[in-house]
């Protein structure tokens, strides 16, 4: 009787170890977005919204810009880490031209991110200042950054959360943005 009390904890724990083991190696799989957060305005249009420029730097960002061909939108700021990785990515893109790419600026002062964006290159075609994050509520932004799709009549069809790393945009970043004719 005693060697089954001690079973019972140990069998408990091997079952339990295992099916998170499971999960895990489940959450890594192709077929699963491991960035997909439920959003609202997937297959909606964005919402409404008329951002300040970034002083000195490019033009202000608003819903009427978004339009007429597909583009990313893309929210940062200059104290995010994560913002920092995928920088280099978003670059790339800008430098291969034909996919519009927008940023938006979120509750990071102007000096810090003109600075950012001085030193680490520019690659958004236009950028409006969210100094009060009121635009991120809108979209339903959890953090930064966040992208996303926009199709070229300025429905949103698809939301990254988090940096954007070179497998997320080659397996469904790119592919969307060829959809919707990018």
């Amino acid at each position: 009787m005693r060697q089954i009390v001690f079973l019972v904890p140990l069998v408990l724990f091997l079952l339990l170890a295992g099916t998170i083991g499971w999960f895990m190696v489940e959450s890594e799989s192709e077929d699963r977005d491991t960035q997909a957060l439920p959003s609202v305005l997937i297959d909606r249009p964005a919402p409404d919204f008329d951002l300040p420029p970034l002083a000195g730097i490019v033009p202000g960002l608003a819903r009427a810009d978004l339009g007429g061909k597909p583009a990313l939108v893309n929210f940062f700021a200059s104290w995010c880490l994560p913002c920092q990785a995928e920088h280099p990515l978003l670059m790339g893109l800008a430098a291969e031209g034909g996919i519009a790419i927008y940023g938006v600026n979120y509750k990071d002062p102007e000096a810090d991110a003109r600075g950012w964006l001085g030193k680490l290159g520019n690659p958004y075609e236009r950028i409006g200042v969210d100094a009060d994050g009121r635009t991120a509520i809108e979209w339903g932004v959890y953090g930064v950054p966040e992208t996303f799709v926009i199709d070229a009549e300025g429905v949103v069809r698809y939301r990254h959360v988090g940096p954007i790393l070179e497998r997320d945009l080659q397996r469904r970043i790119r592919p969307l943005l060829a959809e919707f004719g990018g």
